[in-house]
């Protein structure tokens, strides 16, 4: 008997693609969101969407047999592809284990069992190998800034306050009951933590005019890579290394 794969694939957001193409499905990959960059074939590829609104004419010209979209995002936008019948696979890894299981997921739909697992087994080892070097790191207070306006964080559910977590950090807005909170600078002056992280010297220049902030006393104003980390993805272990090594500057200080 044999098994249907996917041969005409579209994916609705980067980190999807991302992942179709490290798989090794990238040829069967047919179209995708405007904000697909990585790797650079996936900018030559027709867009049919954005992160908010799909051409739907366009999409459904290219006859998909498979459309992968952003399960929490994107849901609403592709019900009308599910009503008409075409396979929807919903990716949503919310967390380091559920992106293994989704590599594998991919895997089988589009005929790359074994590269994926490959991928997914490899993904895993430098997460395990992470999560072991830094299960007795001495504990840095974190500011996560995920954007300056407005001023943007993370909680703990989601990828950067798990990333900061497993570097040992604690994230000053882990309990905040929105994944992706708005506050004000006042809110991060009272918590006074030892780091402030941001994509972008630009995005941390503002905290300069509190010197007294212990993170600028001590120029712990410190860079991340967005792309590794904000997407999640086979690579984002070298965005979580980067971080790591990063709240060691301020834990050897």
């Amino acid at each position: 008997m044999s098994t249907h794969h996917a041969e005409r694939i579209i994916s609705l957001a980067p980190h999807i693609t991302e992942m179709l193409f490290a798989i090794g499905a990238g040829q069967q990959v047919v179209a995708v969101d405007k904000a697909s960059d990585y790797p650079t074939q996936a900018k030559d590829l027709p867009k049919v969407a954005n992160y908010r609104s799909l051409n739907m004419e366009q999409l459904l010209a290219l006859e998909p047999d498979l459309v992968v979209v952003w399960g929490s995002a994107q849901q609403q936008m592709v019900q009308p592809l599910a009503q008409l019948g075409i396979p929807i696979f919903y990716s949503d890894p919310a967390t380091f284990a559920k992106l293994n299981e989704e590599l594998n997921q991919l895997g089988a739909l589009t005929g790359h069992a074994s590269q994926a697992a490959e991928v997914a087994a490899r993904y895993q080892q430098q997460i395990d190998e992470l999560t072991q070097a830094y299960q007795d790191a001495s504990p840095v207070t974190v500011f996560y800034q995920i954007a300056s306006t407005p001023l943007m964080s993370a909680n703990a559910s989601t990828w950067m306050g798990q990333a900061i977590n497993l570097c040992g950090g604690i994230n000053i807005m882990a309990d905040s009951p929105a994944p992706y909170p708005q506050l004000s600078p006042e809110q991060v002056l009272a918590h006074n933590p030892q780091v402030i992280m941001a994509k972008s010297t630009e995005e941390l220049a503002h905290w300069q005019q509190w010197p007294a902030l212990r993170a600028v006393e001590n120029q712990h104003l410190l860079t991340i890579d967005a792309q590794l980390m904000h997407r999640f993805t086979p690579r984002t272990p070298q965005g979580i290394r980067q971080l790591c090594s990063q709240l060691d500057k301020a834990r050897s200080d």
